[in-house]
C-alpha cells in the first residue's frame, strides 16, 4: 500500500475525534450507547479507502480502550471497528452520488455492518466475556440495530449527498 501523508493525517485526526465522540459525547443505556462516533469511521471510508478505514478503526477502538477504560480491553471489539472501517470503505470510497442506487448501497452497506459485525460477531464477544449464551442475547440486542439502521442510512447517505456536492464546486474551481 502506497503511503499517502494526506490520508494518514486525515486518518489520525478522525481517529482522535472518534475517541473523544464515543468515550466522552456519548450515552450509555443499561444495554447500548447511544454515540455520533460512527461518523469519522465512516468519513474515513469515504475519504481515505478501506485500508486506512480499517487500520483506523481499530486504532480507535485500541487506544480508546487503553487511554479511557470502561472495562477490560478485549481485542475481538477491536477487530469488529477495523471490519466496520473496511466495509465503509468498500461501501463508500471514490463512489459517486446516482440517487437511488446510492440509497441502496448505503443501505445494504449497514445492513451488513449492523447485522453481520454489530449484531452477530459483537454479540459473539459478549456471550464469551459475560459468559452467558449467545442466542439469548441476540433479542435484546436486536432491537437497537433495527432503530439504528434507518437512521445510519440516512445521516450517511447526506454525508454522501454533500461530499458530492463539495466535489462539483471544487471541480468548477
Amino acid at each position: 500500500m502506497k503511503t499517502n501523508t494526506k490520508k494518514l493525517v486525515l486518518t489520525g485526526l478522525l481517529v482522535a475525534i472518534e475517541i473523544i465522540l464515543s468515550r466522552f459525547f456519548s450515552v450509555q443505556l443499561p444495554f447500548f450507547r447511544i454515540s455520533a462516533a460512527f461518523i469519522p469511521l465512516v468519513l474515513m471510508g469515504m475519504l481515505c479507502g478501506p485500508a486506512y478505514a480499517g487500520a483506523g478503526g481499530a486504532m480507535a477502538d485500541f487506544i480508546g480502550a487503553v487511554l479511557f477504560p470502561a472495562g477490560a480491553y478485549f481485542p475481538g471489539f477491536t477487530l469488529t471497528n477495523a471490519l466496520t472501517g473496511v466495509a465503509y470503505g468498500v461501501g463508500l470510497y471514490r463512489q459517486e452520488w446516482k440517487g437511488a442506487r446510492s440509497w441502496l448501497r448505503i443501505t445494504v452497506m449497514i445492513l451488513f455492518v449492523n447485522l453481520v459485525l454489530n449484531l452477530c460477531l459483537n454479540t459473539y464477544w459478549l456471550s464469551i466475556i459475560w459468559g452467558e449464551g449467545y442466542l439469548g442475547l441476540l433479542p435484546a440486542r436486536l432491537g437497537r440495530y433495527v432503530i439504528q439502521a434507518p437512521i445510519y442510512i440516512l445521516v450517511i447517505g447526506f454525508m454522501q449527498m454533500r461530499l458530492a456536492r463539495i466535489r462539483q464546486v471544487a471541480a468548477l474551481n
